[in-house]
Order: C-alpha cells, then sequence, then structure tokens
C-alpha cells in the first residue's frame, strides 16, 4: 500500500479513499481495466462468529485446496461471513439438528414457493445474524465450508494509466458503512482498505483485463465520458493515457457528486487537465449544492445539440458507475438526444444506439 489517503472533504456525507497500490516487475494494464483485491473479514466479527459457534479458533479445518488451517483463519481469509445468501441459509437448515430452535421455520425459507421470503430474510442480515437467531447448527468447525461460500476478491475500476505511473495502480473506493437489523456494519473489501490498509501495509491483488471499455483504437477520435462518483476512476486513466501518448483527440467529460466544496473527486487533477487543454470540455453536476437536484444527466440535456454534433463526428461514449440508476437515465437522455438531434421517431434513435454499441462507440462499466 504506497497510499491511501481520504478524498473528501469536511461536510462529506461518504468516505472515498484514494489507494495507490505496488506492482510487482511485469504485471501491466491498460486504462479501462480492474485491480482485483482480495480483502479479509474484520477481525472483530470473526471473534464474533467463534463466540456465537463456541470454538476458539485454533481448530484444524481443511481449505478449499485441502490445506489445513486454523478456524480462525479460515473465517478471517478464506470463508464469505458477510452477506448472507440463500445457499447458506439452505446449507445451515440442512446440516442443522433437529434440536435448533426455530428449524422449521428456517427449513420452509428452502421452498421454491417461498422464495421472496428468503429474500426478505436475508436482506440486510449476514452469517452472525443467522447463527444467532438460530443457534446450535454447526457442530463441527469443517461444516463451515458446507455452508459458506468461498471468500472472493473484489473488483475496483483502474484510475491511472501506466505510462504515468510506471510500477503502481491507483484506484479510489468508497467506504461503506450502514447499519440493519440493529447491527452497524461495513463493505468487506470498502471496510478493509478504509479501517485496516495504511500505508506500508501487503495485500494480494491482481490485474483484471477489460476489453469491453477501451479508448478508441484512433487516437484522433473525440470521447465523451460520463463518470459521477468513484466512476470517475477510468477516465481519469484514460486522461492520463492520452497525455501522456500525446493523442489529439478532444475529451469531454461529465463528472457528478454531491457537493463541490466537500465532495468534488480529484478536482486538482481535472482541473488541471482542463487547463492545459487535454480535457476539451468538463461539466460538473453536484446534486446537493442547490435546492432542486441537479445531476449528470441534467447537463447532458443542457448541452444536447452540442453532444449530438459531437456523435455526428464520431465521437466514443463511456458510462462507468451505478449500474441500477444512473447508467439508465444517462441512457434515457440519451436516446432523447439523438431523436432530437436527428428529429427522428424513439425507434430510429434505439437504431441509432444499437449501431453505436455495435461499433464499440457506446462502452459501460457498471457496478
Amino acid at each position: 500500500m504506497l497510499v491511501n489517503v481520504l478524498m473528501t472533504l469536511a461536510g462529506s456525507e461518504k468516505e472515498t479513499r484514494h489507494i495507490e497500490l505496488e506492482l510487482e516487475p511485469g504485471m501491466e494494464y491498460t486504462p479501462g481495466d480492474a485491480v482485483g483485491i482480495v480483502p479479509e473479514n474484520r477481525p472483530s466479527e470473526v471473534a464474533e462468529v467463534l463466540a456465537q459457534l463456541q470454538f476458539k479458533g485454533d481448530e484444524r479445518v481443511l481449505d478449499h485446496y485441502k490445506v489445513e488451517i486454523s478456524l480462525e483463519e479460515a473465517l478471517r481469509t478464506r470463508l464469505a461471513i458477510g452477506k448472507l445468501t440463500r445457499s447458506a441459509v439452505n446449507a445451515y437448515s440442512k446440516i442443522a439438528p433437529e434440536s435448533v430452535p426455530g428449524l422449521e421455520a428456517l427449513k420452509s425459507l428452502a421452498l421454491p414457493d417461498n422464495r421472496s421470503l428468503a429474500e426478505e430474510y436475508i436482506w440486510g442480515r449476514e452469517f452472525i445474524d443467522l447463527i444467532t437467531e438460530y443457534p446450535g447448527g454447526i457442530t463441527q468447525p469443517q461444516q463451515l465450508f458446507t455452508v459458506l461460500a468461498r471468500l472472493t476478491p473484489r473488483m475496483y475500476s483502474i484510475a491511472s494509466s501506466q505510462s504515468w505511473v510506471k510500477d503502481a495502480v491507483h484506484t479510489i473506493v468508497r467506504v461503506v458503512y450502514y447499519t440493519s437489523h440493529q447491527r452497524d456494519r461495513q463493505g468487506l473489501c470498502s471496510g478493509h482498505l478504509g479501517e485496516r490498509a495504511p500505508e506500508g501495509s501487503t495485500m494480494p491483488i491482481f490485474l483484471h483485463s477489460n476489453n469491453n471499455f477501451r479508448l478508441p483504437e484512433n487516437t484522433d477520435t473525440p470521447v465523451i465520458m460520463i463518470g459521477p462518483g468513484t466512476g470517475i476512476a477510468p477516465f481519469r486513466a484514460f486522461l492520463q493515457h492520452r497525455k501522456a501518448h500525446g493523442h489529439k483527440g478532444e475529451n469531454w467529460l461529465f463528472f457528478g457528486e454531491q457537493r463541490r466544496a466537500s465532495d468534488f473527486l480529484y478536482r486538482e487533477d481535472l482541473e488541471a487537465m482542463f487547463k492545459d487543454g487535454i480535457l476539451t470540455r468538463f461539466d460538473t453536476a453536484f446534486s446537493r449544492d442547490q435546492s432542486h437536484k441537479v445531476y449528470v444527466q441534467d447537463r447532458m440535456r443542457e448541452n444536447d445539440a452540442e453532444l449530438f454534433r459531437w456523435l455526428e463526428r464520431g465521437a466514443h461514449f463511456y458510462v462507468c458507475g451505478d449500474a441500477n440508476r444512473m447508467a439508465k437515465d444517462v441512457e434515457t437522455v440519451l436516446l432523447d438526444i439523438i431523436a432530437n438531434g436527428r428529429n427522428c421517431a424513439p425507434d430510429a434513435a434505439q437504431e441509432y444506439l444499437a449501431s453505436m454499441k455495435k461499433a464499440r462507440r457506446y462502452q459501460t462499466d457498471v457496478y
């Protein structure tokens, strides 16, 4: 861990961190790729699970690769004790002794007709909730490998160009904290990075290629980038790369967050790129800075005629960030801009966008 700094300032409702990780020789990436980070479960949560199961932690178990380790290490580094899943509930109900209180109710959640009830039960719960509400289901430490899924890496969009930062990789992480079922929780990997990964510490990482999110092969091609919040990450990489290699294509960035004073991520970098001309156009939307909320899609509408002219000139269009709302809203607005620009029906706008997607001129990295 080379750098781990808080980016959001006083007054922000979020904790967003800039992360720089060292690479070993030979590790290479391209703007648009992701870095995989292998987190560990929070030690306090591991201790809570051990206490509830009435195990000491020094019991020996075999991991997924048949390597013998302690139960404490398994719960900390191998098993997903966080977000509860229906499969974990089902597996637990199958191996639990009949003496477990409420077992029949738990078993009923495994029935196909009760899927919605099962989803309602697991929402906001973790493994500790299950074993607290239905204690006594685990009688042997090894059974945990039957009940719990494997702890998996988390993927983060890379926020740097290797042409710029050499043997390092940058990313940006929003640390997730929340409360559910009367317990304070945190995101698995974001919590690890926010709380337990100081500069100088080490953690396993790998690089993941994403060939579906790439700068245009023709370096003169203009690009339009929509990256609110941590979705700014790959576009910082794009801009660094184009600057480092002297690419002539124009660059237009839309960035949004809650407040300009506290949430303007990479402000110095982006304003410097705008000043020196790497960023041709730079539009921001800070949703909480006025009485009515303003988002990146609103800025797109305000610039609809110019944005359509860029599309007609062959611009590539990129979206990174929230898949549930933002990306859908951006595509809806883009279709309106196309329909207005071409003075055509919605179906024709859909065909225009479909042709952009087929030509890889419309690419998304959403999560």
